[in-house]
């Protein structure tokens, strides 16, 4: 796992970026009633597959188009790909009403990914919101693949029901550990739920970590992280030890287009992870 995490990312194993690769899929897992996990595996059977947390593939549907999903997987694993995604637009639709065997279109990984090696012996908090848990799921793996390399681990999320909550049995498996502090909100629950409810950013003023030596993963709703923000600041953790994980509209996912631009550069290339001090001055604004 420690080798995984270098200066360098990884590339796809086409010469052209713009050429998907052919994959297959091994499995489809319901996550919700609107969200579902696509598991994977390369065409020609041969192909390793490697990734950084925090980037993203294309993928391709046949006959209905190509749409940025952020890889959810283990990257541990090199034989399966899994990508998290909600069927809100045509082509995630049409991904939603893929069985086991069809093929699928993969381009990448692109952007840009958390610092994880580069932060050993540090508190980590990990604030989502929704289906924002997916791209910090693969920083879950590898925190707690490489658990005595790092000190508290705290995951502060936010779903907009119990019934939302993404990857229940891993979150349960991990706190059963004592090695993962979980703590989830809803924004709204029935009688039978007994945990928070509200929205995730008032969690952070009185979850255990050290502020003088944190780091911060944010990915979400942009209001969420703009206001959990707000928090961590209160809390005095450092700009520079602030991650988000910003989205914007990718075409190319190789800068081409413009479609993605994020002040003077493109998410595709620069992001989609940013340390916040890099991107404060336009943070929250729109049209940047």
């Amino acid at each position: 796992m420690a080798t995984m995490i270098e200066n360098e990312v990884p590339q796809g194993l086409n010469a052209d970026p713009m050429i998907p690769q052919l994959y297959r899929i091994d499995r489809v897992r319901d996550e919700t009633d609107d969200t579902f996990t696509l598991s994977l595996v390369p065409e020609n059977g041969e192909a390793k597959i490697s990734f950084l947390p925090g980037q993203f593939n294309m993928l391709y549907v046949f006959g209905t188009g190509e749409v940025p999903i952020s890889i959810s997987g283990n990257p541990a694993m090199t034989s399966v790909l899994e990508h998290t995604t909600r069927s809100v637009g045509i082509v995630t639709k049409a991904m939603g009403l893929l069985k086991p065997g069809d093929q699928i279109g993969v381009r990448g990984p692109f952007g840009s990914h958390w610092p994880l090696n580069e932060e050993n012996g540090r508190d980590f908090v990990i604030i989502s919101g929704g289906i924002g848990l997916a791209p910090l799921r693969p920083v879950l793996y590898f925190l707690m693949a490489q658990r005595e390399k790092y000190r508290k681990i705290v995951l502060l999320y936010g779903a907009r029901a119990p019934e939302d909550i993404l990857f229940k049995k891993e979150l349960e498996r991990w706190r059963g550990k004592f090695d993962l502090e979980v703590q989830v909100t809803v924004d709204r629950a029935a009688s039978g739920w007994r945990g928070n409810v509200g929205v995730v950013t008032p969690l952070v003023a009185r979850a255990p970590f050290d502020p003088s030596n944190t780091v911060a993963l944010l990915c979400g709703p942009e209001v969420m992280m703009r206001y959990a923000v707000m928090e961590l600041q209160k809390r005095g953790v450092p700009h520079d030890r602030m991650y988000l994980s910003m989205e914007r509209n990718m075409r190319c996912a190789l800068g081409y287009c413009g479609h993605c631009q994020y002040g003077p550069g493109f998410v595709c290339k620069d992001g989609p992870v940013y340390r916040f001090d890099q991107i404060a001055s336009v943070f929250g604004k729109s049209e940047v």
